[in-house]
């Protein structure tokens, strides 16, 4: 008995073009009618998210930032956060410095969409078209000044290089490291730093906790990327769209891309084995 739907957002739910497929608004809903717990799980922020979804998108609770964040859809307040302490923060930012990485230190929830960042001075076409996104939520790290604050998260922006993302998370301690693939450019690493215990995976855990009654064999999860692993590895029924890597699709059941209803797919198989 499924009791809970979570689905990523990008390259997902989410179409290319960025809007929602008709049959999957109508699977949402009738998923509402029927009683069962519907969450996005994404890397965006509150901010970001809000670009996309409606004020009355038929989910019940949006679990953003990978999990750092849980958000009730219904009066849009914020019922679970994390954050990284100043301590840790200014840590994170001397290895990275260290390393030679670009990256931005985030402010923390709800004004996460808010960002400081530190360039090593190298071509990272990536790196600069998300600082042009936010141009007006972002500003340069001063890195010879301590970090003001705690942080939501810090941010580095690799180029396609899993062998350097692996170099950079090896030296990280005391912290949750997650690789996503940017959905700016489709192709760099984003190496993602948030306090440990921190996941998509994490998120659901609390909010099974917190609604009761939900264990992760009533879960169906829907991903398309390296982040959605633990959550897709959690639940009972895990599925991920054709156009996830090759590696993700190798290991789950498969429903078509997220341009043609992947996600109704995914909630209709399972509705059938019921």
């Amino acid at each position: 008995m499924i009791k809970l739907v979570v689905t990523d957002l990008d390259g997902t739910l989410l179409r290319s073009d960025h809007k929602f497929n008709d049959e999957d608004m109508v699977s949402l809903c009738r998923l509402g009618e029927m009683g069962i717990i519907r969450a996005i799980a994404t890397g965006r922020s509150p901010f970001s998210a809000s670009t996309v979804l409606p004020d009355d998108f038929p989910i019940d609770y949006l679990l953003f930032s990978s999990g750092a964040g849980i958000m009730r859809w219904s009066d849009k307040s914020i019922i679970h956060a994390n954050q990284l302490s100043q301590e840790v923060v200014q840590y994170v930012i001397a290895l990275l410095v260290e390393m030679h990485a670009d990256f931005m230190v985030h402010e923390p929830i709800p004004l996460n969409h808010c960002f400081h960042y530190h360039s090593s001075g190298k071509l990272n076409s990536d790196f600069e078209r998300r600082i042009s996104l936010y141009k007006d939520y972002s500003q340069p790290l001063i890195t010879g000044v301590p970090f003001p604050g705690p942080a939501s998260q810090v941010l580095a922006v690799l180029p396609n290089d899993i062998e350097r993302f692996n170099a950079i998370s090896k030296k990280l301690n005391g912290v949750q490291v997650i690789r996503a693939t940017s959905p700016l450019d489709g192709k760099s690493i984003w190496l993602e730093i948030f306090p440990e215990g921190v996941s998509k995976s994490g998120g659901i855990q609390w909010l099974c906790s917190y609604i009761g009654g939900i264990h992760p064999h009533n879960l169906l999860a829907l991903g398309n990327d390296y982040n959605d692993i633990d959550m897709l590895n959690l639940a009972g029924e895990a599925f991920v769209v054709s156009n996830a890597p090759s590696e993700l699709k190798d290991k789950f059941q498969v429903v078509p891309v997220n341009d043609e209803a992947g996600f109704s797919h995914a909630v209709k198989r399972v509705l059938k084995k019921g």
